[in-house]
């Protein structure tokens, strides 16, 4: 069993994915798969294949290392990427980095300033929910206007 890291007091607003990752980068049994950089500003992914199926299930109930990669995005990681000799490197020459302005080794007091991207959602989505709206208050209208003649029906028969 894995014990996670539970970065800052109780209570902390650290979602659970990054302290899950907190706690799989620091952890020294899995430096073959993910690790810290020298300089501690970013982290590396080694060995994907195995990373996603010996590692990801153990800390993320999942072995997809794509749905790995979407979460990182959704909270702001970056793929860093090394250009040399002005040939950008592809993926499969080596590591993976990754970094965020507040995840760095040895300051997990600022992994609660990660927060979580919210989508926002097309102009077009609106409008289909204003329409949506305003035939739930259309039909809303209906219903308060039989409510009341009902009423007033009942109130007449009872004098």
């Amino acid at each position: 069993a894995v014990l996670f890291y539970n970065p800052g007091q109780e209570g902390s607003n650290v979602p659970v994915f990054l302290s899950r990752l907190w706690t799989l980068v620091e952890e020294t049994h899995t430096n073959e798969f993910i690790t810290w950089s020298q300089n501690g500003q970013s982290f590396l992914g080694l060995d994907e294949q195995r990373f996603a199926k010996e590692i990801l299930p153990k800390y993320f109930k999942h072995n997809n290392r794509a749905s790995f990669v979407r979460q990182l995005n959704m909270h702001g990681f970056c793929k860093v990427v090394h250009i040399d000799s002005r040939i950008v490197k592809q993926e499969r020459d080596g590591p993976v980095e990754f970094q965020h302005p507040y995840f760095k080794q040895g300051q997990d007091d600022l992994l609660e300033n990660i927060k979580r991207k919210v989508s926002f959602s097309k102009p077009e989505e609106n409008k289909i929910r204003q329409e949506d709206l305003t035939k739930t208050i259309s039909s809303a209208r209906k219903v308060q206007i039989k409510k009341e003649t009902i009423e007033s029906r009942l109130s007449e028969l009872k004098k």
